[in-house]
């Protein structure tokens, strides 16, 4: 595999803010790129306008710790829901001790705000407005200024997820999208993180491969999909920041 500096498409520092490649060839070379090699162009092209997304999971703790060792400059950044659970607020404190980083906090209106609005427990009535309040708009408020963003999901996730790009435009958010870690296995991030001593979320010891706001995560039953436990019950899959 070409190292980062010689992929296709890498600029100077003094063409980031406008940075000139050819997509296709770019998302050709990433595509069979490592995780380090795939994150490190993408630092080396769009860094101070790249933004590190953390949703406090596994892979996040996979990609803080990656990305740091390449730049101990890069940015990370959160969204707070006010919702979640104790054990990931956690998360986020023991990641910044260990690596030194802070993560930028993003956030929408008060839980108390949005009950007076649209009524007492919203996420239960209409998850996707619930998501869109409280994910969905803090994202492109986060994202409103950066030319590049970093997500940690794989293609193992979910079927909505099986054909995830390691590169690509994101025309939600109206920027390029880096997954450095789509076509990792479970196995892969556990070797990872436990190779490294990363810190990482206890709930995943506890039954709960996927991890979002209390109101809306269970632990799956045996034998239940890996994200049967994000939002029950309904038809919903995604918090609509991933498609």
């Amino acid at each position: 595999m070409l190292p980062p500096a010689t992929l296709t498409g890498s600029v100077t520092t003094t063409e980031l803010e406008t940075p000139q490649f050819d997509p296709e060839a770019v998302a050709a070379d990433l595509e069979g790129a490592s995780a380090e090699d795939a994150l490190a162009w993408a630092i080396e092209q769009f860094h101070p306008r790249l933004y590190i997304a953390a949703s406090f999971q596994k892979t996040s703790s996979v990609t803080v710790h990656m990305a740091s060792r390449i730049n101990p400059g890069v940015r990370f950044f959160y969204l707070d829901t006010d919702v979640l659970f104790p054990e990931t607020y956690g998360t986020k404190d023991r990641l910044e001790e260990r690596y030194g980083i802070t993560f930028h906090r993003y956030s929408s209106m008060t839980l108390e705000q949005q009950a007076g609005l649209y009524g007492d427990q919203l996420w239960a009535r209409d998850p996707d407005a619930c998501c869109g309040i409280r994910k969905v708009d803090p994202m492109r408020s986060a994202l409103s200024a950066v030319d590049c963003w970093v997500s940690g999901i794989r293609r193992q996730d979910s079927l909505t997820r099986a054909k995830a790009p390691k590169f690509a435009w994101d025309k939600r958010f109206s920027l390029w999208k880096l997954n450095p870690l789509a076509d990792w296995s479970e196995k892969d991030v556990w070797r990872y993180i436990h190779e490294h001593d990363i810190p990482y979320n206890p709930l995943h010891d506890q039954g709960y491969p996927s991890i979002g706001c209390t109101h809306c995560t269970r632990r799956p039953a045996a034998g239940e999909d890996a994200r049967a436990g994000r939002w029950a019950g309904t038809t919903k899959t995604e918090c609509g920041l991933h498609g």
